[in-house]
């Protein structure tokens, strides 16, 4: 046993030893290769290091370092191609994309990169050569089949679109992106008859989808066999009459054939069912709205206002179309309540929205309430000026000037000189909202600045002139002014008393009486203002208790000035 023991020793510091010098001797003869090895794989490591780190001038140095060192390894060609091609050169990555697929012609990746390199220069059926190659071997890589028909399409080389396209069909079996492109290719033949068998196909095969067979039916009726359409269609309701886009796909058929009755049956039944998108019926609610008036198109749109509300209570497009069927039939205060209702449940309707708030403007309007659109206008849609601006005007109205003029200067920054109507229109609106603040001056560049626009804005001439007359300034040009838009309107109460007044201003008595009565003929109900300042030209012509009538007329009237009622209780004017 000792023996033994020192003899295993033995044997093993033999091999040991012979091992050893055999090492020696290969590390001389491989050494080098080895070195070089090492160093090539060190630097494709930090090649690909910084590639993951997106420092593609640092990834393609490295990566241009281990190639010296193994120019025939194809997975360092792949690395600098991907490199060259992230950062657009793709000129410059295809010979090594092309050389690392031939160095490892079955890596699919490399082929793809090829394939993807010849896209992006334009060489489309060079890409095409490449996935053809891939997709035309068995099984294999058939999920590009439908990337190599659209190259195809691209090219027009329909014949070799429909030979991947059946082969992608055989692999996927029946599909609709497939069927499709078949379609199209066939129409573009002028195989109508060969596109309507693959819609009858993909009916088969996805049987119960009434998309398809809508599919179908438009190209049967873009191509005039409407009689194959509606037959397509009933056919297809029978086996599945729970449907509503097939009745309603039969409604737009049997009216085209002039068969009122039957066309009217199929929509009130599409109607009644629940499943049918609000939005579909209310699109063709509308088209009805659009036809001419008679007493079966209204009878048959109140059963489908009924059955629209019944199913669908809380939908923003029902209240929308019902809205635009008050405001066809000159219900203005009806629709906008509809439109409102909308609103409330969808808010993102940029014309329903301008619809309200421009509606919504008057004498009688009530200023919170537009306000509420206006503020959900600029909510929605912050980068529209038209909604700051009704927002601005809005709030001058209800006397919040110093909102309205961050609201006008916010539509005037937004409308950036694009719409000259729209700056025009903010000019004026600025120059009401700085006058009531103070800032007359600021009011009166504004009011300059709209004029430049638009000379016969009747608004902005009148408030300007007004604003003039008060401030006892510029009266010529004030008179100038308000005689323009009086020579146009010579029935408006507004423009004929503010005339009247600016007359007043320079002294002209009988002139601003003329005026102002014919302000008051043309007012039913004259404004306390108005009222107030019959009495003060009344006043100066010598007429006192006449005067001092007029001033108890206006009397309480929120518009009347803080002097009436020290007019009233001495009876002599006061400025």
């Amino acid at each position: 046993m000792i023996f033994n023991k020192f003899l295993i020793i033995s044997i093993f510091l033999f091999l040991t030893s012979f091992v050893g010098i055999a090492q020696e001797k290969l590390s001389k003869k491989e050494r080098k290769a080895q070195e070089t090895e090492a160093k090539g794989t060190r630097y494709f490591i930090e090649g690909e290091k910084y590639l993951v780190l997106g420092e593609l001038d640092k990834a393609y140095f490295y990566l241009q370092k281990a190639l010296e060192f193994s120019p025939e390894e194809p997975a360092i060609n792949y690395k600098i191609a991907e490199v060259l091609l992230r950062g657009n050169k793709p000129e410059k990555a295809l010979p090594y994309a092309e050389k690392a697929t031939n160095l490892e012609i079955e890596n699919k990746y490399y082929a793809l990169m090829v394939a993807e390199i010849y896209s992006d220069l334009k060489q489309p059926l060079k890409a095409a050569e490449i996935l053809d190659r891939l997709t035309s071997d068995g099984e294999n890589n058939q999920q590009y089949n439908l990337d190599l028909a659209s190259i195809y399409l691209n090219a027009g080389e329909f014949d070799k679109a429909l030979v991947v396209l059946d082969r992608a069909e055989d692999y996927y079996g029946v599909m609709e992106p497939i069927t499709t492109q078949k379609q199209r290719i066939y129409l573009r033949k002028n195989n109508l008859d060969k596109a309507i068998e693959e819609g009858k196909r993909l009916i088969e095969a996805k049987s119960g989808t009434p998309d398809y067979v809508i599919n179908l039916v438009e190209i049967l009726y873009n191509n005039n066999r409407l009689d194959e359409a509606l037959s397509l269609v009933q056919s297809e309701s029978k086996k599945f009459p729970n449907q509503p886009e097939l009745h309603m796909a039969a409604y737009t058929l049997l009216k085209e054939q002039g068969n009122r009755k039957a066309s009217e049956n199929s929509i009130i039944t599409a109607f009644s069912n629940p499943d049918l998108d609000p939005v579909v019926e209310a699109k063709a609610f509308e088209s009805i709205i659009n036809e001419m008036q008679t007493s079966e198109r209204d009878s048959l749109l109140d059963k489908l206002e009924f059955l629209m509300l019944k199913n669908h209570p809380q939908d923003a497009s029902v209240f929308s179309v019902l809205g635009k069927r008050r405001l066809k039939n000159g219900e203005k205060e009806e629709a906008l309540e509809y439109f409102k209702e909308s609103l409330m449940i969808n808010p993102s309707n940029a014309e329903l929205l301008e619809q309200v708030i421009t509606n919504s403007f008057g004498e009688s309007a009530d200023f919170s309430e537009v306000e509420k659109f206006t503020i959900m206008g600029v909510d929605e849609f912050p980068e529209r000026p038209e909604f700051w601006f009704y927002d601005g005007v809005i709030k001058n109205a209800s006397k919040k000037d110093s909102s309205a003029v961050v609201s006008l200067e916010k539509s005037m920054e937004l409308n950036a000189g694009k719409n000259l109507g729209l700056d025009q229109a903010i000019y004026g609106a600025l120059g009401n909202a700085y006058y009531n603040l103070g800032m007359k001056d600021k009011a009166f560049e504004n009011f300059d600045n709209a004029i430049k626009l638009n000379p016969n804005d009747e608004q902005v001439l009148n408030n300007y002139a007004y604003f003039l007359s008060i401030e006892k300034r510029d009266l010529e040009k004030a008179k100038s002014m308000s005689e323009k838009v009086v020579k146009r309107f010579p029935n408006n109460g507004t423009f004929l008393d503010t005339h009247a007044w600016v007359l007043f201003q320079i002294g002209d008595y009988e002139g601003a009486k003329k005026y102002m009565d014919l302000a008051l003929e043309n007012e039913a109900e004259p404004s306390g203002i108005m009222l107030e300042h019959y009495g003060d030209i009344l006043y100066h012509l010598g007429r006192k208790s006449e005067a001092l009538s007029y001033w108890k007329k206006a009397e309480n009237s929120p518009e009347a000035s803080d002097k009436l009622p020290q007019k009233i209780k001495e009876g002599k004017y006061h400025e």
